[in-house]
């Protein structure tokens, strides 16, 4: 049973937070280093409006991104230390998001679904590489 990378894991993660905290910078950087002008402040504020969208995402998406173990027999969903195991007769459905490279996941009787990265790349720019046979009998593409 393989997982993905736990540095890979936390990069997509928190990808939206760390965005959002540098553009915030900027703008307060740019508040304080530029002259008062109403150019100057449209420019920095679509620049702090951008962070906060940006942490809108990141609100929104980060608690759904999961690091999920696959293996032939059952799905494990990985908690920190904890480890919730699914066999394959419980997944509702299972999709692959080609572009994102991004599963989802769903579980029956769950409500939400869950997401999560291969452990190893399924596409490089958009084109399908090698994906293991087991899920490509399960799997559905979007």
């Amino acid at each position: 049973m393989k997982e993905v990378s736990k540095a890979k894991f936390y990069l997509v993660k928190y990808f939206f937070l760390v965005f959002a905290l540098l553009q915030a910078t900027v703008a307060v950087v740019l508040f304080f280093q530029f002259q008062d002008t109403p150019r100057n402040r449209a420019i920095i504020a679509t620049i702090f409006l951008l962070s906060i969208i940006l942490f809108s995402i990141q609100v929104m998406v980060s608690d759904k991104i999961k690091r999920v173990a696959v293996s032939k027999k059952k799905v494990t969903i990985l908690l920190g230390a904890k480890r919730k195991s699914y066999n394959w007769s419980e997944v509702k459905e299972i999709k692959f998001y080609t572009l994102l490279n991004l599963y989802s996941l769903k579980i029956k009787g769950k409500p939400d679904r869950i997401y999560f990265l291969p452990n190893a790349p399924q596409t490089i720019l958009g084109v399908p590489s090698s994906m293991p046979e087991f899920l490509k009998k399960k799997i559905s593409k979007v």
